[in-house]
């Protein structure tokens, strides 16, 4: 209960002053906001582990190493994990700056609901409010699909996106893993708190 709502709490006071701004520039999930460099939060080394870990995961996608997956796991005060999407190296080895090759583009925090889809939905909605008051302007959609990374079509990812004048998004999602499925992967299930700049809303959209 306590970690849930230092989640809330965290969530209405995401960015600078200018929190009612439709500008996602200035929001952060855990002190990361879009435009970082990477490695001000990891070395190259441990970047390059992630990439090996989290190789395949988007084979669903038509592009799927376009972008790049990359966890952090430390002792968020809020989140169980966040995970970040930059641009895939082989494709901008002509950027000559080191920080704009690992320019972060998306950022995720999640937190375990494992085997607790309705609690974790329930929060979804809460924290959904709170984006409505924050973001009036924004376009809200909601809906309940299966996840496309599971040929069973038994895990179900229920989401919320708040669509801004800038192209960009929040996005708030709910999953529901298949257990075997779940157990394979070695994924969480949970709630998902996440900010996409258009590109990574482009290509996380363009499927097989």
């Amino acid at each position: 209960m306590k970690k849930l709502l230092a989640l809330l709490f965290s969530l209405f006071f995401l960015s600078s002053p200018s929190v009612f701004a439709d500008d996602i520039s200035d929001f952060t999930i855990e002190g990361i906001s879009i435009g970082d460099s990477l490695l001000d939060y990891m070395t190259e080394d441990e970047i390059l582990e992630q990439i090996k870990l989290h190789k395949g995961r988007y084979s669903y996608l038509k592009e799927p190493n376009k972008y790049l997956h990359i966890s952090l796991f430390k002792d968020f005060p809020t989140y169980d994990t966040l995970y970040v999407f930059i641009k895939n190296n082989s494709s901008n080895q002509y950027i000559t700056n080191i920080n704009e090759q690992f320019k972060i583009l998306s950022v995720n925090g999640y937190i375990s609901f494992t085997e607790n889809f309705e609690g974790c939905v329930q929060k979804m909605d809460e924290i959904s409010e709170i984006f409505s008051g924050m973001f009036p302007s924004a376009h809200r959609d909601k809906w309940k699909s299966k996840h496309h990374a599971d040929p069973s079509g038994k895990s179900i990812v229920e989401t919320i996106y708040f669509s801004l004048s800038s192209g960009e998004e929040i996005n708030l999602q709910c999953i529901n893993l298949e257990e075997t499925f779940r157990v394979k992967k070695n994924w969480l299930e949970g709630l998902g708190v996440g900010i996409d700049t258009s590109e990574i809303i482009s290509w996380l959209s363009d499927y097989k």
